[in-house]
């Protein structure tokens, strides 16, 4: 099965943390630049090294929060995990991506104890329709790169730019010669947020990259496609935020956020 990554190296360090060292394939390509990876496949192979890391029945991960450094480089990188608040209830993980010597991506997961809280339980959020009511949608291939290509859409036909909901899913491993969780593999689409519904028709002329992605879950996902309900607003001094509820087939399971930083294309 294709992949977007290839597992080259595991290390177990003195001090306990974990050291994995990937090569990206052409499917984690991303779309603002040919020789960089995406931020969604990134987060999605970060998101399996937290996944697995001294992993607890108790527990589960609640938030995510990932911070871009700089370029994603394209090609072999590494991943560092540790514990750096150890607790009963509450942990803190940390994965930092680095790649020629230079930290790309940092990630901190809270990881929190479970119990049944049913009784207690309630969500605001409304679900949206499965993704086979919606229609098959090409409107994200007017980005390049090969993480995009990798994709199967669909959308509301009500969408405007600014604010519309996409289904989003792919038969890709995360990855190759690996089982992928669906909290791995939903994960590592959740970044594409940013470019379903932006704010520009036509030819763009502003860049928007995001800077994070912070990811709040108040239930574990499951399922293979990825329900993005999507409102993205630009600030009148070049910055911006994209803010998403989180679907699985079964509902919503949480929201995104991620600050932009608006800049005019020459």
């Amino acid at each position: 099965m294709p992949a977007y990554y290839q597992f080259l190296e595991r290390t177990v360090n003195p001090d306990g943390s974990v050291t994995t060292q990937y090569c990206s394939t052409i499917h984690a390509q991303g779309a603002w630049n040919p020789h960089e990876q995406h931020m969604a496949p990134a987060s999605g192979v970060m998101a399996v090294e937290l996944e697995q890391f001294a992993p607890r029945a108790d527990m589960r991960i609640g938030r995510i929060s990932f911070d871009i450094f700089g370029l994603i480089h394209f090609g072999e990188f590494s991943i560092t995990t540790r514990i750096i608040r150890a607790g009963k209830t509450i942990e803190l993980l940390e994965s930092v991506m680095q790649a020629n010597g230079k930290t790309c991506i940092v990630a901190r997961a809270w990881r929190m104890a479970t119990q049944d809280s049913k009784h207690i339980g309630g969500l605001e959020d409304p679900a949206i329709l499965h993704p086979e009511t919606y229609p098959l949608w090409t409107g994200l291939r007017r980005w390049p790169g090969g993480y995009i290509h990798s994709l199967e859409t669909r959308a509301d036909e009500n969408n405007r730019t600014g604010k519309g909901i996409v289904w989003l899913n792919n038969d890709l491993a995360m990855v190759e010669g690996q089982a992928t969780t669906p909290f791995a593999h939903l994960i590592g689409m959740v970044d594409t947020a940013n470019g379903i519904v932006p704010r520009q028709d036509g030819e763009f002329s502003w860049a928007f990259p995001n800077l994070d992605l912070q990811i709040h879950m108040h239930r574990y996902p499951t399922g293979q496609w990825l329900g993005l309900e999507t409102v993205q607003q630009y600030g009148n001094d070049g910055i911006g935020l994209t803010s998403s509820v989180l679907h699985d087939i079964h509902g919503p399971f949480g929201r995104s956020e991620q600050i932009l930083t608006l800049r005019k294309i020459a």
